[in-house]
């Protein structure tokens, strides 16, 4: 099979290129003090330091969940499990009140969790940058748990969980 010649890409060739990085699944959430907690899907999550604790969220500039995080200077992560699809559906249509009908964990500082999720944590913004069509945040964790489990994948389109081959585990990643 040979490979299509290289080209500019366009909005739809970098959605289905990136598509095929497989990546997790979790839920941003935030406050603003308004009443209402906004929360959107996310699979651009990365850990940017472990000492200090500071991870990597991306989110789509002027929506309702990237203004709050924005002028609260918080914000949650709720890493979801393999079981957890219908939420990350949920999280991902735009508008409306999401939380609305659905139990959720609240963190210390009053963010909205969600329930069950494999890990929740909370974050203090430590540094953010506009980078193309979205707000880039470095979040300080300042608490955390976690539980075990399997997680939520997604890849070109479809959600999915991980399937364990029966390697070892890496040394240096525990």
């Amino acid at each position: 099979m040979t490979l299509p010649a290289f080209h500019c890409p366009t909005p739809l060739d970098m959605r289905r290129s990136m598509g095929r990085f497989t990546t997790g699944v979790a839920v941003v959430s935030a406050d603003d003090g308004s009443g209402e907690p906004s929360a959107m899907t996310i699979s651009s999550l990365t850990s940017i330091s472990l000492e200090p604790a500071i991870l990597l969220v991306s989110l789509t500039q002027g929506s309702r969940t990237t203004d709050a995080v924005e002028g609260s200077g918080r914000f949650a992560v709720s890493i979801l499990s393999s079981r957890q699809e219908a939420l990350a559906r949920r999280f991902a249509t735009r508008g409306g009140a999401r939380f609305d009908g659905m139990p959720y964990d609240v963190s210390q500082s009053g963010l909205p969790l969600i329930q069950d999720a494999l890990t929740q944590l909370e974050c203090r913004v430590h540094t953010a940058h506009d980078i193309g069509d979205h707000r880039v945040f470095y979040g300080e964790v300042t608490d955390m748990r976690w539980r075990d489990g399997t997680g939520l994948v997604f890849y070109s389109g479809r959600f999915g969980d991980f399937l364990d081959f029966g390697h070892d585990q890496v040394p240096w990643l525990y």
